[in-house]
């Protein structure tokens, strides 16, 4: 590992591991400490690699770590950095050491500077294939890297490039390790963009992320750069991949399959990508050949330009000449804003009337008032208030402008997550984030209200989930927190809600009756954990002063001669095993007598409903049914699971009964 000092003194304690003395940190993360230190065994220097408590809160998840790292333990390959031991310290944190590797990494070369010549680009093309050797091999075992970057890429005392930090890598079959809610894992200046959106990945996203490191470690900069994470998150999954300068014309086509916003369109594999690095030499041992339609082909003049090259120019041209003119016309007769909350727009001193910002300003606010926001390309307030910013950054008007349209983002970002729409609240964080970096806003009162406005509404959603018992939304928005401008206490907080939530087969928190949470077809239900007992039936039967009705026996269809109730069934019943010889009424009144006291819209299950819900006890001597809510052939007889329909008005030694609720159901 590389051999940086960290960046300020830290002073915290080392952590305390049996069979390593820690000497110092080499570096943070934001899943990891990173410390040099001593095998006493072998008296040698490693790095050992320990997990945040924040990282891994629970033992599920610590345990799949370490069963991941095991994984990764087993590599070896000459340019993957192998793993020596995978434990946990005497915190219980989990730990894995690896060999310290002193000549850093790929981001600390001077080759980042940029290739210069032929020999850096040779070197270029090296540590590509190393790479792709490195994940043709893990791949090939089921192991998906998904944080392939600079600093994963380090260098041992011979200079040959190794693949470090599979700490987060995903086996295949293992589906996303602690992403409950779709968090994308992963740097987020190299990230494919499905695995920006939170999806699953495979080894394309891999390629992808390799096709980044291609790009920066040619040009010296990364293919998107943006303010914050998340803005540059998107930028993966919605910016068109960039152009190369025209020295690295040659390896144009190479990058736009490595970072192609859809897989289907990148390299299949490690070995199809080594194809593509074949192609390039090619193409730079033949003179005059470029990766323009294809590897070694170049155009030698514009008369062999592709019509779709004209076809863009000449859009660039119409675009620069239309900006010319309508900058130069002079102010344009404006409609007032057509919403109150539009930007309002001070009164203009002679500097400000004499200002090209001007203009912008009040082509802004008719934008602004019409919700124009960032839609359509060429006439919103986003773009409109950027080029009022570029004309000039010091028109009075500018902050108040700014701020409003910020605040309006604020709005929609609170709507659509309102609306479950992950991905377009996520676009309006970007939009917001992105404004406030482009116009010295970042730190103003609205992008804090933006952030809080974020934050509240990532909680309200959080509860709604929670308070209708799904877990999988919940989670799902927690991890969604820090992004949308909670602090780390606060994501903590929600993350810990979420994780709280019942499952199906979990008691429901509070509910009077003891109910458990069921998944039925039409979705999530809360049903009573068995059937009604003999002693719970009595207290209604003796509150309401219920008459008994006759039973019949399972194996007659006639009444016998000593009549039977739910009291006498004839056999001995203790309170509680499941009350029997009711009818469907009577187990009808039961449920309205329920709702009554609880709140909760009590009914009898669905056929549908039944089939989720664990099978009823034997009481006396045979197997107990239940009533259900549909009818039979007609109305005066009712289904009965799993036997044939029965006479409603009448209770049989063998059928009983038990209560389901809709969650979001009250009683009127």
């Amino acid at each position: 590992m590389p051999n940086d000092p960290p960046e300020s003194p830290d002073v915290s304690p080392l952590p305390e591991i049996d069979g390593y003395r820690l000497l110092r940190v080499l570096g943070h993360g934001g899943m990891s400490t990173v410390y040099l230190a001593e095998q006493a065994s072998l008296g040698r220097e490693v790095a050992v690699k320990v997990m945040l408590p924040e990282a891994l809160a629970d033992e599920v998840s610590r345990r799949r770590f370490e069963n991941e790292a095991r994984t990764v333990a087993r590599l070896e390959h000459p340019n993957i950095v192998g793993i020596f031991e995978v434990g946990r310290t005497r915190d219980g944190l989990p730990y894995y050491a690896m060999p310290h590797l002193q000549r850093g990494h790929l981001g600390q070369l001077r080759l980042f500077a940029g290739a210069d010549d032929e020999a850096d680009e040779a070197r270029v093309i090296a540590i590509l294939r190393a790479m792709l050797g490195a994940l043709d091999y893990a791949h090939a075992r089921g192991v998906v890297h998904r944080d392939v970057k600079a600093e994963n890429v380090l260098f041992d005392d011979a200079g040959r490039a190794l693949l470090a930090d599979f700490g987060i890598a995903l086996r295949k079959d293992h589906g996303p390790r602690v992403t409950t809610a779709g968090l994308a894992v992963g740097s987020t200046a190299y990230m494919a963009p499905e695995q920006a959106r939170g999806e699953d990945v495979d080894g394309s996203a891999d390629l992808y992320s390799l096709g980044v490191l291609a790009w920066e470690m040619l040009t010296g900069s990364l293919p998107y750069v943006s303010a914050d994470a998340l803005s540059t998150a998107m930028m993966h999954v919605q910016d068109p991949i960039p152009r190369l300068p025209p020295k690295f014309r040659h390896w144009q086509r190479f990058i736009d399959r490595s970072m192609a916003k859809s897989r289907a369109n990148r390299f299949r594999t490690p070995a199809e990508m080594l194809e593509g690095l074949d192609g390039i030499e090619r193409g730079k041992r033949t003179p005059g050949l470029a990766l323009v339609s294809g590897f070694g082909e170049r155009m030698a003049s514009p008369r062999q330009w592709p019509r779709a090259a004209w076809v863009t120019l000449a859009l660039l041209a119409a675009v620069a000449i239309g900006s010319w003119l309508w900058l130069g016309r002079g102010t344009p007769a404006l409609p007032q804003p057509a919403m109150e909350m539009a930007t309002a727009i001070p009164v203009p001193t002679k500097r400000a009337q004499a200002s090209r910002a001007s203009p912008l300003l009040e082509a802004a606010a008719r934008q602004l008032g019409q919700r124009r926001l960032t839609q359509p390309g060429g006439d919103n307030a986003r773009d409109t208030l950027l080029a009022a910013w570029e004309a000039d950054p010091a028109h009075p008007g500018l902050p108040d402008a700014i701020d409003g349209l910020i605040a309006a983002f604020g709005e929609e970002l609170a709507r659509q997550l309102g609306t479950g729409d992950f991905a377009r609240a996520a676009e309006y964080v970007a939009h917001a984030e992105s404004l406030a970096a482009a116009t010295g806003r970042d730190d103003g009162d609205a992008m804090v209200a933006f952030r809080n406005t974020g934050s509240e509404a990532v909680e309200a959603g959080v509860r709604r989930a929670a308070n209708r018992h799904d877990r999988e939304s919940a989670g799902r928005i927690a991890a969604l927190a820090a992004a949308f401008g909670a602090d780390a206490g606060t994501a903590v907080r929600l993350q810990s809600i979420a994780a709280g939530v019942p499952g199906p087969g979990d008691p429901i928190p509070g509910d009077p009756l003891g109910a458990v949470l069921a998944r039925g077809d039409s979705g999530l239900f809360a049903a009573m954990p068995g059937l009604v007992s003999r002693g719970d039936y009595a207290v209604f039967a003796d509150a309401t002063r219920r008459q008994e009705t006759l039973c019949r026996e399972r194996i007659s269809p006639l009444r016998i001669v000593a009549p039977r109730t739910w009291r006498k069934p004839g056999f001995e019943q203790t309170d509680a095993q499941p009350v029997v010889c009711v009818s469907w009424s009577d187990a009808d009144a039961y449920a309205q007598w329920q709702s009554a006291r609880s709140g909760h819209a009590w009914r009898l299950p669905r056929a549908t409903e039944r089939q989720a819900l664990a099978p009823p006890p034997v009481s006396g001597t045979h197997p107990v049914q239940e009533w259900l809510a549909e009818c039979g052939a007609s109305c005066r007889q009712r289904k009965v699971s799993p036997a044939e329909p029965r006479e409603a008005a009448r209770g049989f030694d063998d059928v009983g009964f038990r209560l389901v609720r809709d969650l979001r159901a009250t009683r009127p």
